[in-house]
């Protein structure tokens, strides 16, 4: 979903429970927010969601995204399949998994906390810790890997 798109930044900031039931006290909510830029346009656009913990992955960062405004029909899951340090820099990375929606394709994505990316040591570490899990279609996935442009002034 991001080959045709440049400086992909995702934000999550920590929502209040939707409700105050002993059930939704619990209840981890997340807005969601991805902007990026298509490869040929200054034009920043965003996407808007929710994400909710989902009540079966509490303990393995599993989540439950709806989409915001007209995109509210739209709905996905992903999960997290790990997470780290990189070793000599500190850039902090996680590998998501999520669902195909209604305008997207199931995918695997590796996020950078320091918008110059990772050391290729780094990637590749990642690439053949995902090589050995057991779910094929993420394994097929993990192959399918590539780099998401970054304009230089753009890294912040």
């Amino acid at each position: 979903m991001w080959k045709n798109k440049r400086n992909v930044r995702i934000q999550y900031t920590t929502l209040e429970p939707s409700s105050p039931s002993i059930e939704q006290r619990n209840t981890n909510r997340l807005d969601d927010l991805v902007t990026y830029q298509s490869l040929d346009s200054e034009k920043i656009q965003t996407v808007r969601g929710v994400d909710t913990c989902s009540s079966t992955g509490t303990e393995r960062g599993e989540w439950d995204w709806r989409g915001k405004g007209l995109l509210k029909i739209a709905s996905s899951h992903w999960e997290v399949l790990g997470f780290g340090e990189e070793e000599g820099t500190g850039n902090k990375w996680v590998v998501t998994e999520f669902a195909k929606t209604l305008f997207t394709p199931a995918g695997v994505d590796v996020y950078s906390k320091d918008r110059s990316g990772l050391q290729e040591q780094t990637v590749q570490a990642i690439k053949e810790a995902l090589a050995r899990i057991e779910d094929e279609d993420v394994r097929i996935l993990a192959e399918q890997l590539f780099e998401v442009k970054i304009d230089d002034a753009r890294k912040d």
